[in-house]
């Protein structure tokens, strides 16, 4: 249900007839969605815990990246039981403000990998765009006036992850991919007003955590997003579904991007491809459950799920059975991991028309694939890096150790560099081009979960405890 809240007057909203400042990074790995800073940018190569350092600032958790207009920076936070949006001054990281979301309820996250607050915010540059998987979307002006919300149902994900996906804003409207067990759906708002444009119900869907992103081709603008087993292409302006291709991961994780007027996406998931998950039976004995038949959470710690019996206890009585380990896997197995380059034009189901080119190995599972100056780089679960040909899908190299362990950010490009993070506290530079020159290496405070933004020559990092910003002294 939309609640659109009419502004009082002298709360600060712009006039109609006023031009917002364009955005330098308006949403999830900046404009477009792309990654790559304007060719203008030269934030520094060499950085580290006290290298090139302009300030830090210690910030509340959470796992969404930094989105920045003029001299204002946004996170989103979850913090003592709170859901928060923040915003910084780029200056010097001063907190500027502060506002709690109307959470009900917070909803089922894996506390070791996941967070409330990872969806990252949106702007047009007036207006800001929060999504909370606890609750839905809510709208602020640049001052952090609330404009409206649209109230969700708290999202149930598949093992509990927790949501992931991200808001972005085009042609005046918000859409937000909402892949979950059950109600999956695509929904456009009014950005001015909250109001639904149109809500596409996600058929087959269980969970994705990738966002939507915009393709503009010869037929008009569309929608495409990553659900389970197939990439879909939507109507900006309706909704409608043009186009369908399958075969593709069945919980994906990563994000679509538009490269040279194609569509490149790559993907992987556990169960797809040569990846093999264990029987039901190797856990067992692995925990010394065999004979019982079943896992339970104390047996499950022996094992390598653990700390994550939780999430795959689908119906929470305390054990997982033979057949619950069989659904999840044989749904898994039906997934393919596979990157692509799509050409734009067809309908219906366009796999085997449309797609120029397939890679099957190097594959992301949670960072987004980078194309840049014709090479798509992606990142493997182990934190490896491949480059391929953006035309041909042909490798350049193959899972490389760049120095970076489980990566969870998305890379992100500027002045002919590639700024990788991970989850080991690591940030890493090398050269684009068609081998893995590393430039700088360096270790940060805490894990990196969140992708890097960069404007004005600046480097903005956030860690689990401390948001950065990086600059070439003058």
């Amino acid at each position: 249900m939309t609640r659109a809240v009419l502004a009082l007057l002298g709360v600060g909203i712009v006039s109609a007839c006023a031009t917002a400042e364009p955005p330098a990074w308006p949403q999830f790995r900046g404009p477009a969605g792309t990654g790559i800073a304007a060719e203008d940018q030269k934030p520094p190569t060499e950085v580290g815990p006290e290298k090139n350092v302009k300030w830090k600032v210690a910030v509340p958790p959470g796992m969404s990246s930094p989105v920045i207009v003029g001299d204002k920076l946004f996170l989103t936070a979850f913090e003592d039981g709170k859901l928060l949006t923040l915003a910084y001054s780029r200056a010097d990281g001063k907190e500027l403000w502060r506002k709690e979301a109307p959470a009900k309820a917070i909803e089922p996250y894996l506390k070791t990998e996941g967070s409330p607050a990872a969806s990252t915010p949106a702007t047009d540059g007036e207006k800001l765009v929060v999504y909370f998987g606890s609750c839905g979307l809510i709208c602020y002006d640049l001052s952090g006036n609330e404009l409206w919300t649209h109230e969700l149902p708290v999202a149930v994900t598949n093992n509990d992850f927790g949501t992931g996906s991200s808001p972005i804003i085009a042609d005046g409207k918000v859409i937000l991919l909402r892949d979950q067990l059950t109600d999956a759906r695509l929904l456009a708002l009014d950005l001015k007003t909250g109001s639904l444009a149109w809500d596409v119900k996600r058929q087959g869907v269980k969970t994705s955590w990738g966002s939507a992103c915009v393709w503009d081709t010869p037929t008009g603008k569309q929608v495409v997003v990553a659900g389970s087993l197939r990439l879909n292409g939507y109507d900006l302006k309706t909704g409608a579904e043009k186009w369908t291709v399958t075969g593709t991961p069945a919980v994906p994780c990563t994000t679509p991007v538009v490269a040279d007027g194609k569509l490149i996406f790559a993907g992987w998931a556990p169960g797809g491809g040569d990846f093999k998950m264990p029987t039901f039976d190797d856990i067992l004995e692995q925990a010394g459950e065999l004979k019982q038949g079943y896992l339970t959470k104390a047996g499950s710690e022996k094992t390598f799920m653990k700390g994550f019996f939780d999430s795959n206890d689908t119906n929470k009585d305390g054990k997982i059975t033979r057949e619950e380990w069989d659904a999840q896997l044989n749904f898994l197995k039906a997934g393919k991991n596979i990157a692509f380059a799509l050409t734009p034009g067809g309908t219906g189901d366009v796999t085997k028309s449309h797609v120029a080119w397939t890679v099957t190995k190097g594959l992301p599972y949670v960072p987004s694939p980078l194309v840049y100056r014709g090479v798509m780089y992606t990142i493997n679960m182990g934190g490896r890096l491949s480059a391929f040909d953006a035309k041909t899908g042909k490798d350049l190299y193959q899972e490389e150790a760049v120095g970076i362990g489980s990566a969870y950010a998305s890379p992100v490009a500027a002045n002919g560099y590639i700024y990788l993070c991970s989850m080991d506290k690591s940030i890493v530079v090398l050269k684009a081009g068609d081998s893995p020159d590393k430039v700088c290496s360096a270790k940060l405070d805490d894990r990196i979960a969140a992708t890097p933004a960069i404007v004005d020559n600046t480097l903005y990092v956030r860690t689990g405890k401390t948001l950065y910003a990086f600059a070439t002294s003058k």
